[in-house]
């Protein structure tokens, strides 16, 4: 017996550029992180508060009659509202996809294609 036609082949051919401009893509990539230089890390003052600091930036708090050692707070701020945000929209579209309608059914997808709609539609089934 012969297994000849049982064994996998490589099959070349322009299906594979996609996969290699990937590789290429990565080791480019990796070549740009490995050599990049960061400065040194900076932290923050002692014993300031960042959460405090995005409060009294978020409510325009005039932060140098403050005893405690405030930091700027804007670029915190921006990142805070942006998550909000799209948390937000994270709660409104889960709320729409569990709403039911008053048969009981879930409102707001069409789950089996519209095939019910089109069926009222053309008055039946096919």
């Amino acid at each position: 017996m012969s297994d000849a036609g049982s064994r996998p082949r490589l099959k070349l051919g322009g299906h594979l550029l996609p996969g290699l401009a990937a590789v290429a893509l990565f080791a480019v990539l990796a070549l740009v992180f490995l050599q990049a230089s960061f400065g040194e890390p900076v932290g923050f003052p002692e014993g300031a508060s960042i959460t405090a600091s995005i409060g009294y930036a978020m409510f325009n708090v005039d932060t140098e009659i403050l005893s405690e050692t405030v930091v700027s707070g804007e670029g915190f701020v921006v990142a805070f509202l942006l998550i909000a945000i799209v948390l937000d929209v994270a709660i409104d579209g889960a709320v729409f996809l569990a709403k039911r309608e008053d048969d009981g059914t879930i409102g707001g997808v069409l789950a089996d294609g519209g095939r019910e709609i089109r069926d009222a539609f053309r008055g039946g089934d096919d």
